[in-house]
């Protein structure tokens, strides 16, 4: 018997030689099949007169390994009987290993292929970085922008759009939610899906991030108290890889979109890429909407409509050149589908945001359009079979100044909060900028008070202006709700979780506790305000199947997120219409600009400009049969119909 230790190390040779893949492993398979049959061959070579040499012998042992078939041409015992093993001995280590070994080979390369590890050859496409509750909403944001996506594409002379998402593991069930979802469908067939994270160079380099015509961060938005590692550290490290990566390859910086959960993150952010870079602060744009629609109530509905890839009208940027030389009044004669908010006018390194600008302005090559309007075809002006510029609305003034007052909620706001998550800090911070107003903010959460007050306290100082008071409650108990008096409150929040699994299990919760809410104030007499947050995109029927404001955070972020890929002015204008001063988007009754019997839009629109501001339409008391109670951009020439309690929707100033 062998020593045990030298089998042991035959054993470890032969087990070393196997992890090195297929090919090593087909090596020893070989190496095998040449030792049996040396063994066969020197059975059978003594005394035999058949065989002329060794050579002949192994031969014949190496064909009764391989082929069964040979069996039935031996003749005497001693051969049968060594030819009969050597045919067992075949199946087992020429067939049977030998297809084991080619079948996992095959499999390992079709699974490595699947997970998307091959680099893309692609130039010009748009690539995602990060599977996530933004992702899908994002691709169909960019998949439904067809007029964006075509200046886009004729920017980089690129002739379709091509995405590329970059995940974490790539995986059947993504592939088939994208082809499940409506929007996207057979073009999911143009979505490259590839493995990896965005911390990795190597994996920036397989989704050919320096070749791209525009890079997206999509922030994770969860949440884990536990970890020192926040979403933003991971942005933040993604484009420090890239920048590294363009320096190491002496290429240039490709556009990038970052999403960051933190404000006070985005000088950071800006110090790591020094290429071309737009930065989003979720937390930033959400509380700003959040605080728009506190002053002015139904303001969701103009956020949904504009903000997300739902049916309706959109904020269009233009480039000057459609129009130049014209005025903005001579524009809007000729987009009878459209509304011309204003314009950007180039200034240093940025731009000069110009909403409500007098209809009188000149528009110059160098300026950018803002226009509001369904499709990008109807932001084009009108030509006839020459070329030549169709005129067909009458001419509407708009003076330089608004001289009716702003319209807004207030002064006093006592807030209900129901729910915790990260963004509260920068809520209240938002509701700092507005010093004309007095809030004060009841905090309602399972979370520790003095959690909460911590991270209070780290976003805004010791000098916070905003009144609040910390309660620790469960608000999705009735009984709880009822102590609360909801009913006293001005205006009541209820703010999805980000510290739970997942958005569906957020907004379970957040949902349970606005029926309770509802329950509790079904006798109110005046019941309060309520706007709803949730995180989960799928809920999007909800916005047209409850009672509340609802804002759904991830379709508006992945909104923005794709719009200011496609047009980066984008961004200039959402930070002008929601954040304080400047223009805002407010309703006004329909007596404040004395309005004829049944009026058109048009009417509408010459009254508004009159007192300096623009008319964008109407927002019903009364929904109608499809729960719609927003219009936007109504057909200029049929009557609107106004009901008692209707008001028309404005662009202000304040």
């Amino acid at each position: 018997m062998l020593p045990l230790p030298f089998l042991d190390r035959v054993k470890y040779i032969v087990e070393r030689q196997f992890v090195k893949g297929a090919l090593f492993q087909l090596l020893v398979v070989g190496i095998g099949i040449g030792l049996i049959s040396l063994i066969g061959g020197l059975l059978v070579w003594p005394g035999s007169a058949s065989f002329d040499n060794l050579g002949d012998a192994i031969w014949w042992a190496f064909l009764r390994l391989t082929d069964p078939g040979y069996l039935g041409d031996d003749e005497g015992g001693w051969r049968r009987l060594v030819s009969t093993v050597l045919t067992v001995t075949g199946y087992v280590v020429f067939m049977g290993t030998l297809v084991a070994i080619l079948t996992r080979s095959l499999i390992a390369r079709m699974t490595d292929l699947e997970r998307g590890l091959t680099p893309v050859t692609l130039r010009h496409h748009v690539v995602v970085l990060g599977w996530n509750s933004r992702t899908v909403p994002l691709i169909q944001e960019l998949l439904a922008s067809t007029g964006r996506v075509r200046r886009f594409l004729a920017k980089h002379a690129a002739r379709r759009l091509r995405l590329v998402i970059l995940s974490e593991e790539v995986s059947a069930e993504q592939v088939l939610s994208l082809r499940n979802e409506r929007e996207i469908g057979r073009k999911a067939r143009d979505i490259v899906l590839r493995s990896g994270s965005p911390l990795q160079p190597e994996a920036l380099h397989r989704v050919a991030c320096l070749s791209a015509a525009a890079v997206i961060v999509p922030s994770e938005g969860t949440y884990n108290p536990d970890s020192v590692v926040s979403s933003d550290v991971e942005t933040v490290k993604a484009l420090l890889s890239m920048a590294s990566q363009a320096q190491y390859l002496h290429q240039p910086l490709p556009y990038v979109v970052a999403e960051i959960e933190d404000l006070r993150k985005q000088a950071v952010a800006e110090r790591a890429y020094p290429g071309p870079l737009e930065v989003i602060s979720s937390d930033a744009i959400i509380s700003r909407l959040l605080v728009q629609t506190l002053l002015h109530p139904g303001l969701s509905e103009v956020c949904n409509e504009l903000l997300t890839a739902r049916h309706g009208n959109d904020i269009y940027v233009r480039s000057g050149d459609i129009a130049e030389g014209d005025t903005l009044a001579e524009l809007a004669r000729s987009c009878p589908d459209a509304i011309i908010l204003g314009l950007l006018q180039p200034r240093g390194d940025g731009w000069d945001v110009r909403l409500n600008a007098p209809s009188s302005t000149c528009i110059r090559d160098e300026d950018r359009l803002i226009i509001l309007a369904r499709d990008y075809s109807d932001t084009e002006p009108q030509r006839d079979k020459q070329g030549q510029r169709v005129v067909s609305l009458a001419p509407i003034e708009r003076s330089a100044a608004s001289d009716l007052p702003a319209l807004q909620s207030g002064p006093e706001h006592r807030l209900l909060v129901l729910g915790w998550n990260q963004r509260v800090p920068a809520l209240l911070a938002e509701l700092a900028r507005y010093p004309e107003h007095r809030f004060h903010a009841d905090l309602v959460s399972i979370v520790a008070p003095a959690t909460r007050e911590t991270a209070i306290r780290q976003y805004l100082g010791e000098d916070g202006v905003v009144t609040h008071r910390q309660i620790e409650a469960d608000f999705a108990v009735e009984e709880v709700l009822r102590r609360l008096s909801p009913a006293d409150y001005d205006s009541i929040l209820l703010l999805s979780s980000d510290r739970l699994g997942s958005g569906e299990e957020a907004d379970a919760r957040t949902m349970m506790g606005y029926l309770q809410l509802q329950e509790v104030l079904a006798d109110a007499a005046n019941p309060p305000q309520v706007i709803l947050e949730l995180s989960d995109p799928d809920n999007e029927t909800l916005l047209v199947t409850n009672q509340s404001e609802t804002l759904v955070s991830p379709m508006i972020l992945s909104h923005v997120l794709a719009q200011v890929a496609l047009r980066r002015e984008v961004r200039v204008v959402l930070d002008e219409l929601f954040t304080p001063g400047g223009a805002e988007i407010m309703f006004r009754p329909p007596s404040d600009y004395a309005l004829p019997p049944r009026p058109d839009f048009t009417v509408v629109e010459r009254l508004a400009g009159a007192h300096g501001e623009t008319a964008l339409g109407v927002l019903r008391a009364r929904p109608d049969a499809d729960g719609a109670m927003l219009e936007l951009n109504p057909e200029r020439g049929a009557a609107l119909a106004l009901q008692p309690g209707d008001l028309i929707v404005v662009l202000g100033r304040t």
